[in-house]
């Protein structure tokens, strides 16, 4: 199924005029969803139910994606009534996302469903009380930035691992793990072209963890200051280190996809694992210069 076809299936079910009009979503999780519904494809029990179980897992996962962008109250009250507004917008538009795949589940007789993509929420819930708690205590090292980043795009996912079989089954959780981390480290290149979203990244908390004192000292002083954190991200390489990472995961991912049991699936699953190579392209080339 093409990439438009997926979108359009699960935009008719989150389409509301007072939510597109008065705030911004998240990005649609297109390539997790392709993914999915890819892999659900050659399940034979499954296979039947795969673009319910595809525009299941959208609403749910922009239901915990909208719910991430709520900003917090301090700021939406010195934004002033329409910044409130946008943001208890995204409150229940995430609330809205989320009964929507309760709905369909239900309609279809897919109770057990519900329950593991409750379960996979409230996990998820928990992983982010502690990743935040960390961030704000300063405690986290650029290793768990990852991890816990992955985790979050991975883990409503992981739901579906019951729906796949033999060495799909096998197979699905790492393939999940390695392109969430791929999507996570791509993101993490795209911070480094809008310094106003540095605070907080890779780059970060890469320099708290490995830059100089006063580097360190810095940083923490004036985590917000978008042309020291420019300056730091240069210094330390954070661009080239980060594209290493990526093509190292992406070629991990490539070598998952080729122990698929169905070349067919492998050949279909390649355009996904292509943009993670392109975005790793200049350092995988300088590579191969020195080399």
């Amino acid at each position: 199924m093409t990439r438009n076809r997926l979108a359009q299936m699960a935009g008719k079910y989150m389409e509301y005029d007072m939510i597109q009009i008065h705030t911004e979503l998240p990005e649609f999780p297109e390539a997790r969803i392709r993914l999915l519904h890819a892999m659900l494809a050659y399940q034979a029990e499954s296979a039947q139910h795969r673009e319910l179980l595809a525009i299941v897992a959208s609403l749910a996962q922009m239901g915990l994606d909208t719910h991430d962008l709520v900003e917090n109250e301090s700021a939406a009250e010195r934004g002033g009534l329409l910044v409130m507004r946008a943001r208890q917008l995204k409150v229940l538009a995430g609330d809205y996302f989320s009964g929507r795949f309760y709905h369909l589940l239900a309609q279809a007789g897919q109770v057990d469903m519900i329950r593991r993509i409750g379960d996979a929420i409230c996990e998820l819930n928990r992983i982010k009380i502690g990743f935040y708690a960390k961030m704000r205590q300063m405690k986290l090292n650029a290793e768990e930035y990852l991890t816990h980043g992955a985790e979050l795009k991975s883990g409503l996912f992981l739901s579906f691992n019951h729906l796949m079989t033999g060495l799909y089954e096998r197979l699905w959780p790492e393939i999940m793990d390695r392109f969430s981390r791929c999507e996570l480290l791509l993101q993490e290149l795209g911070k480094l072209e809008k310094p106003t979203d540095l605070s907080g990244s890779w780059g970060f908390w890469h320099v708290l963890e490995e830059g100089a004192d006063e580097d360190r000292r810095a940083l923490e002083e004036k985590r917000e200051d978008a042309g020291l954190l420019r300056q730091l991200m240069v210094k330390y390489s954070v661009s080239e280190k980060l594209s290493g990472m990526l093509h190292q995961t992406a070629m991990q991912l490539q070598s998952l996809l080729a122990r698929m049991p169905s070349d067919k699936l492998a050949q279909e699953l390649a355009p996904l694992v292509a943009p993670f190579f392109r975005a790793a392209a200049p350092v995988s080339a300088a590579a191969t210069e020195l080399g």
